[in-house]
């Protein structure tokens, strides 16, 4: 059981919650998750652990309600517990100083980008940030990116605030001004894919964070499948950060969607309920 310690809406969808699990926040670091789950046979869901306090013993989880389960964890209160935290999973994000680091963030995905963007921020590189969100009301963390990063450009769909288009707009608004060594992309597949696609243009590295459905998180189901290059692999024990060019996006959408349906029919349900 870990018991939620503060909780805050960051927009009208997105809630963030700081909770006590003193070992996980001792071990953690950039690019690690984590399994939570809400109640005795309750649905398995994986969170990027977006913040640590080791002195208080606490992780920060960033979650978008898009289902039934994240509906639930969103009624959670300050106080109340969560049954069951599995953690830290999946590799550490690689971070060492290579220079002019661009990390480009899209919606929800602007979460787990935040301890990558302080990671290499902290490695002595130049770190430069595009955050995107589909409007203003939907923007996350901007006051936190900037304290870690040389330069932040915010990009709203409407244009409500920041400049008006899509993420990769302020990327090659970066690339073309100045070089860029490295690359990290997260938010969405198809924003992933299309971020991608632009680094590719300018043969800039770059690595993408996927977010495929995951069951057990540790390579034993196999629902987090991708392929990558010519090979498969599994986001959860492989991942969850890959090669971006070599990422085959369009397959990844097309499994994200396998089971909307019963999604759609669960939550129905739990409103229903």
């Amino acid at each position: 059981m870990n018991k939620i310690v503060k909780k805050e809406f960051l927009s009208e969808n997105v809630f963030r919650m700081e909770i006590e699990a003193p070992r996980i926040a001792q071990s953690r670091k950039a690019g690690h998750f984590v399994i939570i789950r809400i109640g005795e046979g309750g649905e398995r869901i994986p969170l990027t652990i977006a913040d640590a306090d080791t002195t208080h013993g606490t992780i920060t989880l960033i979650v978008q309600k898009v289902g039934c389960t994240s509906t639930k964890l969103s009624k959670l209160n300050e106080g109340d517990f969560i049954s069951d935290v599995a953690g830290p999973l999946g590799n550490a994000t690689h971070i060492e100083k290579v220079g002019t680091v661009l990390c480009a963030g899209g919606g929800v995905g602007i979460a787990p980008l935040y301890p990558i963007v302080q990671g290499f921020k902290r490695a002595g590189n130049r770190v430069i940030t595009v955050l995107a969100a589909r409007s203003a009301d939907l923007l996350i963390l901007e006051k936190e990116m900037v304290e870690f990063s040389d330069d932040v450009i915010v990009m709203t769909d409407d244009g409500s605030y920041g400049k008006k288009g899509l993420v990769t707009a302020g990327m090659e608004e970066v690339i073309l001004r100045e070089k860029v060594n490295q690359a990290v992309v997260i938010g969405p597949a198809v924003m992933m894919k299309f971020a991608a696609m632009t680094t590719q243009k300018y043969n800039i590295p770059t690595m993408a964070s996927l977010n495929t459905i995951m069951v057990d998180g540790t390579g034993m189901c196999g629902a987090c499948r991708c392929s990558v290059g010519d090979k498969t692999k599994f986001v959860c024990v492989d991942g969850p950060e890959f090669d971006a060019h070599q990422v085959n996006f369009d397959e990844m959408l097309q499994r994200l969607g396998a089971y909307k349906d019963e999604e759609t029919a669960a939550y129905q349900q739990y409103l229903n309920s």
